[in-house]
């Protein structure tokens, strides 16, 4: 009974789950879990070697699993890239846009075409994904998005600002989404990461006195590995998330919580 439950609550047995930038960090993090749940995944990265990694990873423990190279940045490679998934008989029910790039820089001193390069990537990315793969969502009446914000788009530290910026849109536009086509089968929500160890956090992580300030800031006292974002993603996607909409859920071990 136990485990008939769990299927029924968390299961995702028949669902197709895209994750974007999910070669590696939490984007894989996310990507096994949602397989384990039952659901077959595409790995999207830039970059086929990487991809096809992660794709035998995942393999390896028993999950369907595809590569989907495409950029996107760029709305005609997200477009060739549905295509590719129309060829091989797939169409997307769960659409997680986790891809994302940094740079640390002073505001005054970052070029215009820096600032909008972060845009590209984070906001532009999300539309462009979300843009083509929604119409398929309504049309079967379901469809799950979850958008990879960030603390940092509620609370803010110096050098992020671009970041910052990107992750608070990307947060407005699950909300978007979900007033939109809420009333057609669409749940749209975002997660806020705190602190979380991974290569795309290295520059923090060597960041001299950072750690005593993690743990001095966090209620948690701790990083968060990748493993503790994937079941919330894996919450909000399955039918235990269906009535959760337009929400940005922080997990950040309480790092937003504190006051001074």
């Amino acid at each position: 009974m136990p485990n008939n439950y769990l299927h029924h609550t968390f299961g995702l047995t028949g669902r197709v789950a895209l994750v974007t930038g999910a070669a590696r960090g939490i984007g894989f993090a996310i990507a096994k879990a949602l397989g384990h749940a039952g659901a077959h995944v595409v790995i999207n990265d830039l970059h086929a070697e990487v991809c096809d990694e992660a794709v035998h990873a995942l393999i390896s423990e028993g999950i369907r699993a595809n590569a989907l190279v495409m950029d996107v940045s760029d709305h005609a490679s997200v477009r060739e890239g549905k295509l590719a998934l129309v060829q091989k008989g797939m169409r997307v029910d769960i659409l997680v846009n986790n891809a994302g790039n940094q740079n640390r820089k002073a505001l005054v001193e970052m070029s215009p075409e820096e600032w909008q390069q972060l845009m590209n990537v984070h906001v532009n990315g999300a539309f462009n994904c979300t843009q083509t793969f929604l119409p398929d969502m309504l049309s079967q009446g379901f469809g799950r998005i979850v958008m990879v914000s960030s603390v940092s788009g509620q609370a803010t530290m110096p050098l992020i600002s671009a970041y910052s910026t990107a992750k608070a849109a990307t947060a407005s536009m699950a909300r978007s989404i979900a007033v939109e086509y809420g009333a057609d089968g669409i749940t749209a929500n975002a997660i806020a990461p705190g602190f979380v160890k991974t290569d795309f956090t290295k520059g923090l992580q060597e960041r001299e006195g950072f750690e005593g300030y993690l743990k001095s800031s966090v209620p948690a006292g701790r990083w968060a590995m990748p493993e503790d974002i994937a079941p919330v993603v894996l919450f909000l996607v399955s039918p235990a998330g269906g009535f959760v909409n337009g929400q940005v859920l922080a997990i950040d071990g309480g790092l937003l919580a504190r006051m001074g």
